[in-house]
């Protein structure tokens, strides 16, 4: 239940209400933003709730139980500090978004609807819709260890073990290729040794971005990559990088590629679905309850 003052019970009552809605967005790195779908900005406990045009919420459901609620918002990428590039580079990723009913007359005068996380964001031309997800959706993530054959640790933790300093290389971007291809002077590495890792951007127009790597081609000290997706903004020829070196999480990788089989998080003798649908037969020893790799 919220409780709400006799104020603004007396307000809501009104014949001729005042109320707007107003959103507070607070990006993980504690950067906060505010809209409204007022006419006119408001000042909320010194934040400033711009007035958005086209910015608007669909109505939000929610519902007893732990079913995840929500709502979207849609808007014009027209605010600004607030860029396309902006939300392709993630940095509104698990955004929080305060949702207020606040009487534009006195925005003392206000009332708290939800509390929920940015999820998918759409994006078109000139124009954005992203999903707004309940704080129930944190009971959908996965806490402690789960087992599995895969490792569970991430490439250079402290649980993995190895240095930082043997999967991250500098590089230079050298050449930009038509098909999309980006070539990047790194030294001398194995075909495929970055596929599947990622390409930190250090300096220039898209710099503290992060693409995927799809593809590694080697050329000798040249590493020829393509990316899940591009970058936010254009790189160019000179752009210093960081490559990291891609991990599939499988055993031969951890033991081949990285020598690291002692640190391996995962459980690769565990049965798998195979296992699961096959019945004993005569003279199988593989399903005596004993080792399947004895």
């Amino acid at each position: 239940m919220r409780a709400v003052s006799p104020e603004l019970r007396a307000r809501l009552d009104a014949e001729a209400a005042a109320f707007c809605r107003c959103w507070r967005l607070v990006r993980r790195d504690g950067f906060a933003r505010g809209f409204t779908d007022h006419d006119r900005d408001l000042v909320i406990d010194g934040l400033t709730y711009e007035c958005a045009p086209g910015f608007e919420t669909t109505r939000g459901e929610t519902a007893l139980g732990f079913a995840v609620g929500g709502a979207e918002i849609a808007g014009a990428l027209v605010a600004e500090g607030f860029a396309e590039s902006d939300l392709a580079a993630g940095l509104y990723d698990g955004a929080s978004v305060e949702t207020w009913l606040v009487d534009w007359q006195s925005p003392r005068h206000r009332l708290l609807l939800s509390i929920d996380a940015i999820g998918e964001v759409r994006r078109s031309e000139n124009a954005f819709t992203t999903e707004l997800r309940s704080l129930a959706h944190e009971l959908d993530q996965e806490r402690g260890r789960v087992y599995q054959t895969a490792c569970d640790a991430d490439l250079g933790d402290a649980r993995c073990g190895l240095d930082r300093g043997l999967i991250d290389v500098a590089g230079v971007v050298a050449a930009l290729g038509e098909d999309g291809f980006v070539g990047v002077e790194v030294g001398a590495w194995p075909e495929d040794w970055f596929t599947g890792g990622s390409c930190r951007i250090a300096t220039g127009a898209a710099a503290g971005a992060t693409c995927a790597v799809r593809t590694h081609r080697g050329a000798e000290t040249q590493a020829r990559l393509s990316f899940w997706e591009p970058p936010p903004r254009p790189l160019a020829p000179g752009d210093a990088v960081v490559l990291t070196a891609g991990c599939d999480k499988s055993a031969a990788a951890c033991r081949e590629k990285f020598r690291n089989f002692v640190n391996f998080r995962g459980c690769p003798h565990i049965p798998g679905d195979d296992l699961l649908l096959a019945w004993p037969k005569a003279g199988d020893v593989r399903l005596d309850g004993g080792s399947l790799y004895r």
